[in-house]
């Protein structure tokens, strides 16, 4: 017998115990915490800028260019590409699920390097980036100026030189996108002033890019050096210039009669943003934002602390009236679904072990199984750890499930035991556990079959269901196993060192004795209603036919109920924030659009305004698309506590925007 070993040799079964319980905790270490599991395919997203071009030829000399060569990539589902006129080309190449992210992206990257000498010189000079990232934004970080003193290219051209990179950087973070641009030296050039002196643009971007250029000017002194030279100096040139005045100061043309025709003489120079396509605003105020996505198989609660705590720490050197927000963060709801799963597997735990200690009216009985609920949790997770899986609602779920599940086999050794010290109360513990699992653990493992038998087919469905049903069939599976595995090793060993004859219970201290009298009237009692519901039964069983039409009248009202309820794929939920899309008819500018935002923030914050945390609203991108008719938003809103009333959910602020602002 398997478990007479360990009932000779407990602390071998401890041993084995503390090992299992150590392996979860280094699991659950590791875990990454997700609201659901990862569903969306892994993708590689390819993004290009030609500076001036429009969409059509952004469309002809790049995007497609960079997509014929996109084949032959191990795992490639599709890929799906757009260009907008503000010079700006994106492809997102989405693969199997279960591709391995790192090696798609190698893949990409060298087909890109197959397309680059086909690509205008332009776009070579700004680079091709390549990155990894799950297309779902975690989070949106925001800058504003609350004394609106700073333009929205002031506050973008903060946000790129003094956090982009900072949070680029940071550990899970997998690609961003800045709302805005930094600043550049902006060149107006008049056409009747380059006509006049017989000028073509091309003159003036030559000239630009030969005296706005670093030079290595060496070294005096430097080897080989002549005899007797005793000084070694590096030369330091001119560097990039760096100011309207120099820029206005540079050579176009030298006149035959010897005048020079500058920079300025042709063009206005002023310092602006790279690009205007994009335009921010924050509670009103002018701003600038920055989405962030997730890494694949990044732990999204880290990741947003992270940045948190990055974007606190640089707020200490914020200019007079900078303010940060974050208008868009999915951990939110992500802590709080987490957050209020645990509290029902505790509240389960607790639950389970007081109903097992009424009915088994021993404190020694109840700790049995109550040591088997650690010892299995814990286990499960060095499971999911080991299978690649995550901490999330599914598999918490299914962990509050299995609770009941684990129990019992610990609670069926226990109880064969208490029954046998009953029959005979000469038989001492140890005795009566060998006999017990003698009766009981085949019985144990062929449980431990037959659930396992019901829940392991779930883990092979296919697609998008089948990750999300698998991570929960794996949970339930994994702890059902650990909990036969303990119930044959560990459960046996304890109850024979803990458990005490009856007869010794009943006359041990005034504990044992008053938790005596009380199991002898709550059996009482339990026994009379047994006893009530055996009668019950057999006047059910003594009219089959009118039991039968009632079992039909509610398989059928089962039914009809199951056909009226909604369907989805996963459930519509109040997530704590909710995005706003607006599109002007084609042809509209920026004032046009702008003046139809200030509109929906004049609502939004009259009407909404105790709903409404904070409200990120972007002009020039859109999900469908860039252009100056388009645009996006981002509400946060209040905690969950302060918005009680079903009126002030999400899906109900939502829809009464709609149906305002249409």
């Amino acid at each position: 017998m398997i478990s007479q070993v360990f009932i000779n040799r407990p602390v071998f079964a401890w041993v084995i115990a503390i090992a299992i319980m150590l392996g979860g905790v280094g699991g659950l270490l590791t875990l990454p915490v997700a609201q659901y599991p990862d569903i969306a395919p892994p993708s590689v997203n390819i993004r290009a800028n030609y500076p001036g071009a429009s969409a059509a030829v952004l469309e002809a000399s790049v995007t497609q260019v960079i997509e014929q060569q996109l084949t032959g990539i191990d795992g490639l589902m599709y890929f799906d590409a757009s260009s907008s006129s503000a010079g700006q080309a994106n492809v997102s190449v989405t693969f199997v699920k279960g591709t391995n992210p790192d090696i798609a992206q190698v893949q990409v990257q060298n087909k890109v390097q197959q397309a680059l000498p086909r690509l205008p010189q332009q776009v070579q000079q700004q680079g091709l980036v390549v990155t990894k990232s799950n297309p779902d934004n975690l989070m949106v970080v925001a800058i504003y100026d609350e004394n609106d003193k700073a333009t929205s290219g002031d506050i973008a051209d903060y946000m790129v030189s003094n956090l982009q990179e900072r949070i680029g950087r940071l550990d899970g973070v997998g690609d961003f996108n800045v709302f805005g641009s930094q600043y550049g030296m902006r060149i107006w050039l008049d056409p009747f002033k380059l006509a006049s002196f017989k000028l073509m643009p091309s003159d003036v971007i030559a000239a630009i890019q030969t005296q706005n250029n670093q030079v290595a000017a060496g070294q005096i002194g430097g080897l080989p050096a002549p005899p007797g030279q005793m000084l070694n100096v590096i030369v330091t040139a001119r560097t990039r210039l760096t100011s309207v005045d120099q820029f206005k100061q540079i050579l176009i043309k030298v006149q035959s009669d010897g005048s020079r025709v500058l920079l300025q003489d042709v063009a206005r120079v002023e310092l602006g943003s790279e690009n205007y396509s994009t335009l921010a605003r924050l509670n009103g105020h002018p701003g600038s934002g920055m989405s962030i996505q997730l890494a694949p198989g990044a732990d999204a609660l880290k990741t947003a602390d992270l940045v948190r705590q990055t974007v606190i720490e640089l707020s200490n050197a914020f200019p007079p009236g900078y303010r940060y927000e974050f208008p868009n963060d999915s951990t939110g709801f992500i802590r709080l679904s987490i957050h209020e799963v645990v509290k029902t597997l505790f509240e389960a735990i607790v639950l389970v072990v007081l109903v097992m200690f009424i009915f088994l009216q021993s404190w020694r009985a109840t700790l049995i199984p109550a040591i088997a609920v650690p010892v299995v949790m814990l286990g499960t997770f060095g499971v999911l750890a080991v299978a690649g899986f995550s901490v999330n609602v599914l598999t918490l779920f299914a962990l509050v499930l299995s609770i009941g599940l684990l129990v019992d086999d610990a609670i069926v050794v226990v109880e064969n035991v208490e029954r046998i010290m009953s029959e005979e109360p000469d038989v001492r513990p140890r005795a009566a556990v060998t006999r017990s699992m003698n009766q009981v653990q085949t019985a144990l493992i062929a449980i431990a079959m037959v659930l396992s038998a019901v829940f392991l087919p779930m883990a092979f469905f296919g697609g998008s269901v089948g990750v999300i049903y698998r991570q929960f069939s794996i949970t339930l599976v994994s702890s059902m196993v650990l909990s036969v595995i303990v119930a044959l090793v560990l459960t046996p060993a304890v109850a024979a060192s803990v458990l005490r004859p009856l007869h010794e219970a009943h006359n041990g201290t005034w504990f044992d004795r008053a938790l005596a009298r009380f199991g002898d009237k709550f059996n009482a009692a339990f026994n009379r209603n047994a006893e009530r519901y055996r009668r019950a039964v057999a006047q059910v069983i003594a009219r089959p036919r009118s039991a039968l039409v009632v079992y039909a009248a509610l398989v059928a009202a089962l039914a009809a109920l199951f056909a009226l309820l909604p369907t989805s794929f996963l459930p519509q939920e109040d997530q704590g924030m909710a995005q706003i899309q607006y599109t002007l008819p084609p042809g509209a500018t920026q004032g046009r659009t702008l003046e139809a935002v200030k509109t929906i923030e004049n609502y939004l914050m009259a009407q909404e305004k105790d709903n409404i945390k904070a409200m990120f609203m972007i002009l020039g991108q859109g999900q469908a698309g860039a252009g100056q008719n388009a645009g996006r938003g981002f509400m946060a809103l209040k905690p969950w506590d302060e918005r009680t009333d079903p009126q002030n959910a999400a899906q109900v602020l939502t829809r009464r925007a709609t149906q305002a602002l249409a």
